[in-house]
């Protein structure tokens, strides 16, 4: 049986000259090995650094899969978080103004969520193209996990009257419509 070498040159794949490179090739690397120098494999080296960068991106990767998955996953709890803790507005027969971004947004609720709403009882929440009344424990919990979900929730603060306020003893309603 013939060589590979002699195989290839008759299959036409090599020619002579490609032979003998490969033959003074390996010459040379037994030579260095006999008198004990490192022998680089310069195709061992590459190989390796292609593996580490293909290992690195495979990471990186892996990671941003994980970042997409766990934003999907926390995107899920708090659709369920709405859609299980919003409250019924059957009955509703006032209209509550709000803001969502630049918009002003109306809502119809009832007296009592109304009141709630005024003083920050309740929240209202926005999940897709439509709004719903949350009570502000479950707020609070869907802000925790992403802050753009909850469109309006009203804060009671103690705000330090200015002592040249000329409007300072006038009290603006709870309930003013606008």
């Amino acid at each position: 049986m013939a060589s590979l070498q002699e195989q290839l040159l008759k299959a036409g794949l090599t020619n002579k000259k490609k032979v003998k490179q490969a033959e003074r090739e390996k010459q040379k690397v037994a030579k260095q090995k006999r008198q004990g120098e490192d022998v680089v494999d310069e195709a061992k080296v590459q190989a390796e650094k292609a593996r580490l960068a293909k290992l690195e991106k495979d990471n990186k990767l892996n990671e941003e899969r994980k970042a997409q998955e766990q934003a999907k996953a926390l995107a899920a709890q708090i659709k369920q978080l709405i859609q299980g803790h919003a409250i019924n507005l059957d009955g509703a027969d006032l209209d509550y103004n709000f803001t969502d971004g630049t918009k002003i947004k109306r809502i119809q609720v009832t007296a009592l969520l109304q009141h709630q709403l005024s003083r920050g009882i309740v929240a209202i929440a926005k999940l897709d193209q439509s709004y719903f009344v949350l009570p502000a424990i479950v707020a609070d919990k869907i802000r925790e996990r992403n802050d753009s979900y909850i469109v309006f929730q009203a804060t009671l603060q103690k705000e330090a009257e200015a002592e040249d306020d000329p409007y300072a003893d006038y009290q603006i309603p709870d309930d003013l419509m606008w």
